[in-house]
């Protein structure tokens, strides 16, 4: 099940307006470039945001989201016909033949059972066709992202069209690694709505991601450095053989 982050109709229509930096993504755009994607799966799409970015360069995109909230409102933004929309997970795919599959920003961290995970790899390379990539971002845990998820550090108010003053901020619930649980915390000051959502990741070493990757028939291709986030995470590119 997806987090009420995504999954709740409110807090959805809040993800994009609370996170407009997506820098993150013009790696991913560099690498379907690349590999000459011409179709691709976005798996954990949320609001759409990179699926639509490919779509409008002419890029054939299917995107998978488990939240149907999200799903709606990448689905309503401009040029959000052009993209096959799935709620569901990479479990519930039709054939594709897909050049590239993707999970961008959190995704697969968020994937945090182990059987959930090996269905997700699972499903992504029966998506490929054979030579397609599979290309995900996991944070390196020895650099301990999650000290820096503190409330004091995360706190702001934000003025949302249609929404007004909406203040936010992170703390730190559970750190029992490689598992670590926080929650985000959301005032509407409209009507004095407080939402919550609490999320857990899964911080996974390189060498344990590359195992998992060669059981499901992978090829490790290469191991890169984020170029947002230089030396906290691993994006590893993966070739269904």
């Amino acid at each position: 099940m997806a987090d009420d982050c995504f999954a709740h109709p409110r807090l959805a229509a809040l993800y994009d307006p609370l996170h407009p930096d997506r820098r993150d993504l013009d790696a991913y755009l560099r690498l379907t470039d690349e590999f000459g994607a011409h179709r691709v799966l976005d798996i954990g799409c949320g609001t759409g945001v990179f699926a639509l970015l490919l779509a409008h360069r002419g890029i054939e995109v299917v995107g998978v989201d488990p939240a149907p909230a999200s799903i709606d409102v990448a689905r309503a933004k401009p040029g959000g016909g052009r993209v096959r929309w799935i709620c569901g997970d990479a479990t519930d795919l039709p054939p594709l033949r897909a050049d590239l599959a993707t999970m961008t920003a959190n995704v697969a961290q968020a994937i945090a059972d182990p059987r959930a995970w090996d269905e997700t790899l699972r499903g992504a390379h029966a998506a490929l066709r054979p030579g397609g990539h599979l290309v995900f971002e996991t944070r390196d845990p020895a650099r301990r992202a999650w000290e820096e998820w503190t409330r004091e550090r995360s706190s702001r108010v934000t003025e949302i069209p249609g929404a007004g003053s909406v203040a936010s901020r992170v703390e730190l619930i559970e750190v029992d690694l490689p598992l670590v649980t926080f929650r985000w915390t959301y005032e509407f000051a409209a009507d004095g709505q407080v939402l919550t959502s609490d999320s857990t990741l899964r911080f996974r070493e390189r060498e344990e991601v590359e195992q998992d990757l060669a059981a499901h028939g992978y090829a490790v291709e290469d191991v890169r450095d984020a170029p947002d986030r230089p030396g906290k995470e691993f994006v590893f590119l993966a070739r269904r053989p």
